[in-house]
């Protein structure tokens, strides 16, 4: 796309959404855990629920992609960046609060932030999530779990955007299963979740979450910027298991490695471009495929443009 297109569609995409700020050329490296990735060709953060319908409405319109934005923690972005509408869903629909059968809160608010304020009201069944680092929105969209625990398992219904309706899914109608949910398939947007959870003992809730953090810094290398488990499990293996057992331990492309901590994790160990990380994911999967026969499928969303 030419910069005189361009600019012709940022100055329609403004008059569509004249209340929200829109930028060009973002790089969205510092929108991801992983710390890699290109510039958007736009970019927004809507701080309401109305603007972000007026911003998804007005992109459909023009026939702009669009990528939704939470956290990063579960995505890559290639290093050409993304032609068309990033949208980062962030401070603006970050709220929290209690409700009769636990708590509400919105697609920004991140999960281990999630995780305390349930510890703070003596409420159960979120331990798990302490040290996921994505928002409450990505985390539902995948059915993001950790610890024998899943966001699935205590929610009662998802209030999402559903084109151009305001809409609450009951759980049971989210098919959630693992890392995956109807929002998948329908393309909803998620805007919040409401989470049923347990009156339990504060001291024993505060232990499990010290636990589960003790467990994160004896086994993932949290020292450096990565996306958590790059690979899904596999059926009847670990990704992990079959990545150390075929030697890749260490393993580097570039500024991307293999860590040496533990195998599933893909880690930026400086400098790294999205590229790197995308040629030592292939060699991963071609490695583990001619020892075991599996081939692993990336749990981490790809996205983008190659540069």
């Amino acid at each position: 796309m030419g910069v005189c297109e361009k600019m012709n569609q940022l100055d329609r995409l403004c008059s569509l959404c004249p209340d929200e700020k829109i930028l060009t050329g973002v790089c969205l490296d510092k929108y991801t855990t992983l710390r890699v990735g290109g510039p958007a060709d736009y970019f927004a953060e809507p701080e309401n629920e109305g603007q972000l319908a007026r911003l998804l409405a007005a992109a459909r319109e023009m026939g702009l992609p669009v990528l939704l934005m939470g956290n990063g923690s579960n995505l890559l972005v290639r290093d050409g960046g993304f032609r068309g509408l990033a949208v980062h869903i962030g401070r603006g629909f970050a709220e929290m609060k209690r409700t009769p059968a636990g708590l509400y809160a919105q697609a920004g608010a991140l999960l281990g932030t999630l995780a305390r304020m349930a510890q703070e009201e003596s409420l159960t069944g979120l331990e798990f999530a302490q040290g996921i680092p994505g928002t409450v929105g990505g985390g539902v969209y995948m059915n993001a779990g950790a610890y024998g625990g899943e966001l699935g398992k205590v929610i009662t219904a998802v209030r999402v955007l559903d084109g151009e309706r305001l809409r609450d899914i009951p759980a049971p109608d989210m098919d959630f299963a693992y890392r995956h949910t109807r929002a998948m398939e329908e393309q909803w947007v998620i805007l919040g979740a409401d989470f049923r959870l347990e009156k339990g003992d504060p001291d024993a809730i505060a232990a499990a979450m010290q636990d589960y953090a003790a467990r994160r810094r004896e086994k993932q290398p949290l020292e450096y910027p990565s996306a958590g488990s790059f690979f899904k499990r596999p059926a009847g293996h670990f990704a992990g298991a079959l990545i150390e057992q075929a030697g890749l331990k260490g393993l580097s492309v570039g500024g991307a490695q293999v860590s040496e901590k533990h195998a599933g994790f893909l880690i930026n160990t400086g400098g790294a471009a999205a590229d790197d990380f995308l040629r030592l994911m292939r060699r991963v999967q071609d490695e583990v495929e001619a020892r075991f026969g599996v081939r692993l499928e990336p749990e981490v969303r790809i996205v983008g443009s190659a540069p």
